[in-house]
């Protein structure tokens, strides 16, 4: 099978289910920044390979696959959406990387270490993935459900930079009036 197909050089794409869009479909724009998030943070992962959150990142990516995945699907039951069990490890986790954080006293700028910094640029994508998704007004339980996780995601990913920068000895940036 070829990597190239030439059925999208008219800007169109298909959906699981053969459903033809146009490549700036708001599904295809929320799914792909769906993507784009497993994306940056395989480069978050590959910037800090022995990270002990690490096993937790590639869970994640696994998640976000199957939330692109049932986007790319809709009115199909074949993805069920996140596993309630996957938001409370990521409940966990935060819990878990906060008891060794001091607590914050001033909003704090993206930067320290360069795994602080991707997973910075991580979880914007991932709040920009979460407006996308919420734009999209499908009351579709898995949808529903990605929301969620999406929501979780995010404030797992600030507080992972966080500890990112704990752990690589590196401060947290603080925000400064310029």
């Amino acid at each position: 099978m070829k990597i190239y197909t030439k059925t999208g050089d008219g800007g169109e794409t298909s959906l699981f289910g053969g459903a033809r869009v146009r490549k700036d479909d708001a599904r295809i724009e929320a799914y792909g920044t769906v993507d784009e998030l497993n994306s940056f943070i395989g480069v978050a992962r590959a910037a800090w390979p022995s990270s002990t959150g690490d096993a937790q990142l590639h869970a994640i990516q696994s998640d976000l696959f199957d939330i692109g995945a049932h986007l790319a699907s809709p009115g199909l039951s074949r993805f069920a959406g996140p596993d309630p069990a996957r938001i409370t490890a990521l409940e966990q986790s935060i819990d878990a990387m906060e008891s060794d954080l001091a607590p914050l006293k001033t909003f704090i700028l993206p930067g320290g270490s360069i795994a602080a910094a991707y997973l910075h640029v991580a979880r914007t994508i991932c709040r920009r993935a979460e407006r996308l998704v919420v734009a999209l007004r499908d009351d579709d339980a898995a949808t529903v459900a990605s929301i969620t996780y999406l929501n979780r995601l995010s404030d797992y990913l600030f507080v992972a930079a966080r500890h990112a920068n704990h752990l690589h000895g590196v401060p947290d940036v603080p925000w400064t009036r310029g």
